[in-house]
């Protein structure tokens, strides 16, 4: 692993970053949601998130002017940066040079198979754990690709929109508890590291930001028989969050089927006005299993 130059700056120190876009004249593409971090104290956060060991193989998503990628590099066995914007191909080669364990890959993250990113490096002896900082427009499914693919990542560490964050770690009873959540957390448990100011990014985005940690079960705490069939009925549920749980599921099963529904939610112990967002995650999986019969 090759060693920083003791001379130069951090990548992410602002000097050195304003140094770098000006020396190469990058202009910040609005379309690509580009916002780049100048806040050690924000990396340092990110990097203590992702609990990285010197055998781990790190994904970075959306590498930038490598200031994150830099503090990977030097903590890990290897870093592969998927980097979508070519004109930053350049600037990366000039700013990573000092790194001999970086491979920065110019694709879209969103048609990239994690498996061919990984097998050169094949087999890994340690654990995959993906760092990025996610252009807000395409959050989710960059996330729900990375948790449900092929190569499933032991870790995740997200800059991502704050109130989204909020979304996802939120439990029965609370106002931004949904499907969302539900999505997430059958899969990974989820938590807020760190809250992140607008100024800590340029240029600043209209939001504040959160770094999310996923780390995946060693054994789930959930036992889902039909996944389809489960998000179906989670889905359903949060579909029109003004009715309650009884209308929705009509919607889903039918007008007929008022009476076998209604005793279904009663045999749960729930009143037929209760909302979905009042359910934990195993009351649903017991509904989905309920009600399944009902859904065509």
């Amino acid at each position: 692993m090759a060693n920083e130059q003791p001379q130069r700056l951090d990548i992410a120190d602002p000097i050195r970053t304003q140094a770098i876009l000006h020396q190469f004249g990058f202009k910040f593409k609005k379309s690509l949601g580009q916002n780049f971090l100048t806040n050690r104290k924000v990396l340092g956060a990110i990097v203590a998130a992702a609990d990285l060991e010197a055998t781990d193989t790190v994904i970075e998503i959306g590498p930038g002017i490598g200031s994150l990628t830099e503090q990977l590099a030097r903590r890990v066995k290897q870093v592969i940066a998927v980097e979508i914007d070519q004109r930053l191909l350049p600037i990366l080669a000039e700013t990573l040079a000092p790194y001999d364990n970086i491979q920065v890959v110019n694709q879209d993250i969103l048609k990239t198979s994690l498996a061919e990113l990984l097998a050169p490096y094949q087999p890994l002896t340690g654990n995959i754990k993906v760092v990025a900082n996610l252009p807000y427009y395409i959050t989710t499914p960059i996330m729900f690709q990375l948790i449900n693919g092929e190569i499933q990542p032991d870790r995740l560490v997200l800059m991502i929109q704050k109130e989204v964050a909020q979304r996802i770690i939120a439990h029965p009873g609370h106002k931004d508890y949904g499907a969302l959540s539900i999505g997430v957390q059958t899969k990974m448990a989820a938590e807020i590291a760190e809250i992140v100011p607008k100024t800590a990014f340029i240029p600043q985005p209209n939001v504040d930001s959160a770094v999310l940690t996923l780390t995946r079960y060693q054994t789930s705490p959930y036992q889902i028989a039909d996944q389809a069939m489960f998000d179906q009925v989670v889905q359903s549920c949060f579909q029109q969050r003004r009715k309650n749980l009884l209308n929705n599921l009509l919607h889903l099963c039918g007008k007929n089927h008022r009476d076998e529904l209604t005793a279904i939610l009663a045999d749960m112990g729930l009143a037929p006005n209760i909302r979905g967002e009042q359910l934990s995650i195993e009351q649903f999986i017991s509904l989905t299993e309920a009600v399944s019969k009902f859904i065509h």
